[in-house]
C-alpha cells in the first residue's frame, strides 16, 4: 500500500512539535518551512555572513532526526560564552553547509543526509527577503523582529502583509504540496513562523490546486498586540484570506485547560487562551476536531536562548496531535470502506 504524504507549513517551536509526533507513523513527511527569521543567532548569522537564516530548519531536522539523542543534542547546543555565545551548532553547521555547497538548499538536503532524517525539510524561499507589514494608518513595519515587538497589529489594524523583496516559493515546495495527501498549517507565531509561508509567490496557489485535505491546527493562546480576542472562527478566517480562498477542511481545537499558574502566566501578559467563540454558528465549510491537545510538560530552555523568555510554555502535545491528525488523513478511507459494505 502506497504511504500517504503529509506536508507541514510553519516553522519554530510549533513545526518541532509536530513533526516529533507525526514522525513515529508510517508516512512520507515533508515540512514546509519559514526563512524570513532575522532574530536572535539566526538574524546575526544572517547579517554577518550573508546566509539565509537556519534557526527554523534546524528545529525541524532535530524534529525528524532518527539519529543518536547525542548528535540531537549537538544540533540544539548553544555555546555559552566566548564570541560563540548564544549560537548554536546547528546553526553554524547549516551556514557552513550553504556556503560549501553553494545555495542554502542544497546545504539542507547534505543536512537530512548527515542527520538521517526521517523526511524531507524544504524551505519555503531560496532568497534572502523580509515581511513587510503595512497598517491602516500607513505605518510600515519591517523584519520578524519588529514585526514581533509590535503592539499595533490589532490596535491600529493590518492594511497589508508581503515579502520584501517578493519571492518565488522554492520548485520543491510547490512540487510536495501538489502530491500532497494532507496539508498541515500550524501550530506557530500566526504572523511571523505561518504567514510568512502564505506570502510566497506560488504556495497559495498550489494549496488551492492540490487534492489534499488541508488541516489548520488552532493555536492555544493568542498573542498581545497581534491576534487579541481572535476565536477559532477568526483564526481560520485570516489564513482563508492568505489562501485566496475557503480552503480549510478540517481545524484541530484543543478542549482541554492547561496549568493554572500557566494561564494566570499568560494573563499577566496580557495574552489569553483561544476562544471558540461561536459554538452555535452553523455556515462553517470546514469541520471542528475538538480534543485534548495540551502538553503537560514543563518546557526546557537553554539559559542562553535570548528568546527563552518569550517562546511557548503552554504547547502542543507532539503525540496527542499526531493522533488527531492520522484519524482525520484516515477518515476518508474509512468513510469509503463503509459505503462499500452496506
Amino acid at each position: 500500500m502506497e504511504r500517504k504524504k503529509i506536508v507541514t507549513i510553519g516553522g519554530g517551536n510549533g513545526s518541532f512539535t509536530l513533526l516529533n509526533g507525526l514522525k513515529k507513523y508510517s508516512v512520507d513527511l515533508t515540512a514546509i518551512v519559514s526563512m524570513t527569521d532575522n532574530g536572535g543567532a539566526s538574524g546575526v548569522l544572517r547579517d554577518e555572513l550573508g546566509v539565509l537564516p537556519p534557526g527554523d530548519v534546524r528545529q525541524c531536522l532535530v524534529a525528524l532526526s532518527d539519529s543518536s539523542e547525542m548528535l540531537r543534542k549537538l544540533m540544539n547546543y548553544r555555546f555559552e560564552e566566548g564570541g560563540l555565545k548564544g549560537h548554536s551548532f546547528g546553526n553554524l553547521l547549516l551556514s557552513a553547509l550553504e556556503k560549501i555547497n553553494g545555495s542554502f538548499a542544497k546545504g539542507v538536503e547534505e543536512a537530512v543526509n548527515i542527520l538521517n532524517v526521517k523526511g524531507e525539510v524544504v524551505p519555503v524561499l531560496e532568497r534572502d527577503t523580509n515581511i513587510l507589514f503595512e497598517l491602516k494608518n500607513g505605518e510600515k513595519i519591517s523584519g520578524v523582529v519588529n514585526v514581533d515587538h509590535s503592539f499595533d497589529l490589532t490596535k491600529v489594524g493590518l492594511k497589508k502583509a508581503s515579502l520584501f523583496p517578493k519571492a518565488k516559493a522554492s520548485k520543491k515546495a510547490i512540487e510536495r504540496l501538489l502530491e500532497a495527501d494532507m496539508i498541515v498549517i500550524g501550530p506557530g507565531h500566526h504572523y511571523c513562523s505561518i504567514i510568512p509561508n502564505l506570502l510566497a509567490d506560488g504556495i497559495p496557489q498550489a494549496i488551492r490546486d492540490s487534492k489534499a485535505v488541508v488541516v489548520y491546527n488552532c493555536n492555544l493562546v493568542n498573542k498581545q498586540g497581534h491576534t487579541d480576542g481572535f476565536s477559532l472562527d477568526d483564526y481560520v478566517a485570516d489564513i482563508n484570506k492568505y489562501l485566496g480562498g475557503e480552503r480549510i477542511n478540517f481545524v484541530t481545537f484543543n478542549s482541554q485547560k492547561p496549568a493554572a499558574y500557566l494561564i494566570k502566566k499568560y494573563a499577566d501578559q496580557k495574552e489569553l487562551l483561544v476562544n471558540f467563540a461561536k459554538e452555535e454558528k452553523t455556515d462553517r465549510n470546514y469541520k471542528i476536531v475538538k480534543a485534548d491537545l495540551v502538553s503537560g510538560e514543563k518546557p526546557n530552555y537553554s539559559k542562553v536562548d535570548v528568546f527563552a523568555s518569550r517562546r511557548a510554555f503552554i504547547r502542543h502535545d507532539s503525540n496527542k496531535l499526531a493522533k488527531v491528525l492520522m484519524m482525520i488523513l484516515e477518515m476518508g478511507d474509512r468513510e469509503n470502506i463503509i459505503k462499500e459494505i452496506i
